[in-house]
């Protein structure tokens, strides 16, 4: 497909990555965003309680988790255009089903579907068809782009769907979750309309056929493979790190709980800046440069914060800690935005992207098994100033890890350049 997206119009050619971003969003827009976004509201009208919605939840991670792989393997064999469009429709369809208020089992079983269809469909084809789009000299911006886009689409989004629960709210509340569930479940259909339109068919697939298991070894056998996982991994424990920023800003900085909130959901508006600025930068100096800076960056931000609240106090407190608590968000959807762009840094072969992206994935998302696990004990031994001095700490050192692989990557990769030019 490389070769065919290269040669279309500029204008095809946009809306080619236009549609990835829109469907790279709305594909997730389902299992995530009515319950981040219109929380209290799922809860009521479908008789849960957190404990239950997080059990729920579980099931979504576990299935999407196993799927990783096996979903890299069929990006190598079908098109980008058939897997992602097919994701898209069979999400869709589960909506149909999630407004008519399923309870009980019924509601995981869904949500078991939907970790199927996001992630073994849809995942790995996003990646490869965004790493086709980018060729060998846009892959920062490409991801970048991909992103940061996703990131403006779902705020946008979400405010419209606040807008249409505002004129649908009812007593109790359940016109006005169905109304939220229709017009994302629409949302998604739309998408994968769209993406079939704009998404050119893979003209090289049968050529890039290989037997499974060859490509399965190339990509578990590359260290380089390993390095880009160690890599989402750090990469991806800052980004779920920033989820407990809330609850930082109301138990160490004193902040009532609308302020925290309208901080974190301000911060979500610097996802665009952070992953696209990232990928032009990637573009211009290499993405495992752009990584390793964001990666030092980490180190110093949170050695800081983690040890403000001992050297100061009142206002000035809260100033310094809300502009170095910007700074990290700004760093982690750098990293978001360019981690991918490793593949094609790395000379990893375009016909086993699929494969390693899967993989990558598989080991890189872990930390939504082990992440909240471990970061709660450690906010719940020492409650307060104590307790987030130890998690910031902790969080310095993912991201010291992601930064001597993001080195050792680097490293790696002119040795590969310099034997290419060599040979």
């Amino acid at each position: 497909m490389q070769k065919t997206i290269n040669k279309t119009r500029p204008f095809s050619r946009w809306m080619t990555l236009f549609s990835l971003i829109f469907a790279g969003e709305m594909i997730f827009s389902l299992p995530f965003h009515v319950a981040r976004f219109f929380r209290p509201t799922l809860l009521e009208s479908f008789s849960l309680s957190n404990t239950q919605l997080g059990d729920t939840f579980a099931l979504y991670g576990v299935i999407a988790m196993i799927c990783y792989f096996p979903g890299g393997v069929l990006a190598d064999y079908f098109s980008a255009r058939k897997l992602l469009t097919f994701s898209l429709l069979s999400t869709a369809v589960g909506g149909l089903f999630f407004a008519q208020i399923p309870q009980g089992l019924s509601l995981s079983l869904l949500f078991g579907y939907w970790g199927l269809t996001t992630i073994l469909f849809f995942w790995a084809g996003m990646i490869k068809a965004t790493r086709e789009w980018g060729g060998h000299l846009q892959q920062g911006r490409a991801f970048g782009l991909l992103d940061g886009g996703r990131g403006l689409v779902a705020a946008l989004m979400s405010s419209i769907a606040v807008f249409i629960f505002s004129h649908f709210m009812s007593p109790d509340n359940s016109d006005g979750i169905t109304s939220i569930i229709y017009f994302y479940t629409f949302l998604t259909f739309f998408a994968g309309v769209f993406l079939w339109l704009f998404i050119p068919e893979n003209k090289l697939e049968k050529a890039q056929l290989h037997h499974p298991w060859l490509g399965m070894k190339q990509a578990m056998g590359s260290s380089l493979v390993w390095l880009q996982a160690l890599i989402v991994i750090c990469a991806y424990s800052g980004f779920k790190g920033a989820d407990n920023y809330g609850v930082y800003a109301v138990d160490v900085l004193k902040m009532d709980q609308l302020d925290a909130a309208t901080f974190t959901s301000y911060a979500a508006y610097l996802r665009p800046v952070g992953a696209i600025a990232a990928g032009f930068l990637a573009d211009r100096i290499s993405a495992s440069k752009v990584i390793a800076a964001s990666f030092f960056a980490l180190v110093i931000l949170y050695l800081i914060i983690a040890f403000l609240p001992f050297w100061m106090e009142g206002q000035q407190l809260v100033m310094l800690a809300i502009f170095n608590l910007s700074l990290s968000f700004l760093a982690v959807f750098a990293l978001r935005g360019v981690y991918f762009a490793l593949v094609e840094e790395s000379r990893i072969k375009l016909s086993i992207t699929g494969t390693a992206v899967g993989f990558i994935s598989f080991i890189g998302y872990t930390p939504d098994v082990f992440f909240s696990s471990i970061t709660g004990r450690i906010l719940d031994a020492a409650p307060g100033a104590e307790g987030f001095q130890n998690y910031f700490i902790a969080m310095m050192g993912f991201a010291f890890i992601g930064l001597l692989a993001a080195l050792f990557l680097h490293r790696s990769n002119m040795r590969i350049n310099l034997d290419t030019i060599s040979a």
